[in-house]
This record gives structure tokens, sequence and C-alpha cells, in this order.
């Protein structure tokens, strides 16, 4: 429950004083019926709230949230086989948040989540080129005209890729690690340039999207950002627009 006054404040009505001025003017109605005395108290959740006949909604706060999701996990909220999904890691969150693009079931990595909408189709949207890194094992070692093509676009079903730079690591055996940084989103993108150039993708794992990487946080755990890292990251779409 909570009290009228703040309820508007909150919802950006005016400040709790105007707000106060408006109860008392007889402007407000909770579940249509007018509201004069101060100190009332409603559930936002279920009580319909007006104020000169304009339905007033709560403010969500946002949240922005930095996962490090394992292998085993998808990113769509329902899953018809029943899979483990990355909001089943996120339950004392206490918010409804959704994810930033997405991870197949088989990558893991660093996964933005958020209730900011605008946000999200912000860091998504092709033209504003946020670039994102990822660790790849590659079935056997690459030569160096194959990653050449990273850096000219690869030709993919849906069309040829942006230019993404790619950097050989170091060999795993008879197996090759790269660093791959993309500036797109298409479904399952790092997997099939791999494929195209004819090393699979055994391992994949995102380390990083923008500024922001997985320093310190361990697989299957999360961190909320810090308020200059939510200004940071929106003040990085805005310069890409």
């Amino acid at each position: 429950m909570e009290r009228l006054q703040k309820y508007l404040a909150h919802a950006g009505v005016a400040s709790r004083r105007t707000c106060e001025e408006l109860i008392t003017a007889g402007k407000v109605k909770v579940n249509g019926q007018v509201v004069r005395e101060m100190g009332v108290k409603i559930d936002p959740s279920t009580d319909v709230v007006e104020v000169s006949g304009k339905l007033i909604e709560a403010r969500e706060e946002k949240v922005y949230i930095l996962l490090n999701k394992p292998k085993g996990y998808v990113t769509t909220l329902r899953d018809p086989q029943g899979r483990p999904k990355v909001v089943d890691l996120l339950k004392d969150v206490g918010k409804r948040v959704y994810p930033v693009g997405r991870l197949d079931f088989d990558t893991e990595g660093l996964l933005i989540m958020t209730n900011d909408g605008e946000t999200t189709y912000a860091l998504t949207h092709p033209k504003h080129e946020i670039g994102k890194t990822y660790i790849a094992l590659v079935n056997g070692l690459p030569d160096r005209d194959k990653l050449k093509r990273f850096q000219k676009g690869l030709r993919l079903a849906d069309g040829l890729t942006a230019p993404a730079k790619v950097k050989f690591l170091k060999k795993q055996g008879s197996n090759a690690l790269l660093e791959i940084k993309v500036y797109e989103g298409r479904n399952r993108q790092v997997r099939r340039m791999c494929e195209t150039i004819g090393h699979p993708v055994l391992q994949l794992k995102r380390v990083a999207m923008g500024f922001l990487d997985l320093d310190g946080l361990e697989t299957g755990k999360y961190r909320h950002l810090t308020p200059s890292e939510v200004k940071k990251l929106k003040e990085l779409v805005l310069k890409s627009v």
C-alpha cells in the first residue's frame, strides 16, 4: 500500500505538494470515487487512479542487469521444451526483465537484461553497431587467408555480414582459440561465420559488449549496472546514431 499523494508524485504527475493540492481540490479519483482527504492509501497493482479524468500509471523503476549466462539456458521467456531459462537465474531481482538480444542455448557469456524497452531497442538496432566480442574455440586451425575473410564480410544465407575483427589467440590441441568481434546481431552469427570458413565452433562465449565485460563475474551470476554504467551505455547508443 502507498499514500495517494506519493503515488501521484512518483508517477510524474507533479510535486508531492502539488499532488496534495490536486487531491484537496477534488481532482483525483480512486476507483471512480473522488478523494479529498490526505493519508488515503492505495494498492498500485489493483486500484484505478485518475487525475482530471486522466488515468495515471506508476512509472516502473528501470533495472539494468549484467548476467554471465551459462550454457544450457535459453534466452526466451518461455520454452516449449521446458529447458532452463535465463530468467530463472534472476528470481530475487523482483522485477520482470527481458534479454537484450539473444545468446543461443549452447553459448555462454555476457547478457544484458532490463525492463527498459527503449534502451533494448536502441542496443539491438543494427544502425547503432555496438561491438560484441566473443571467444570461440573452433575445430581445426584456420589459416590467415580464412581469417581475413571476416574483415571483408562473409556471405551467409541471409546476406553479406558487416566487416568483423578476428584475432588468433592460441592453439588448443589441434584446434584454435579465436577472438571475434562483430557489429551485428544476426541469429547464431558467429557460429555461421565460422562454419562458412570451414571451422565450426566447438565452444563459444561472449565476453564483452561495448565497454562492458565479465570481469570478476562468475558463470551463472549477475550484477546490477552502476548508474555511471547505465549513463555510459545510453551515451554509447546516442553517439552511434
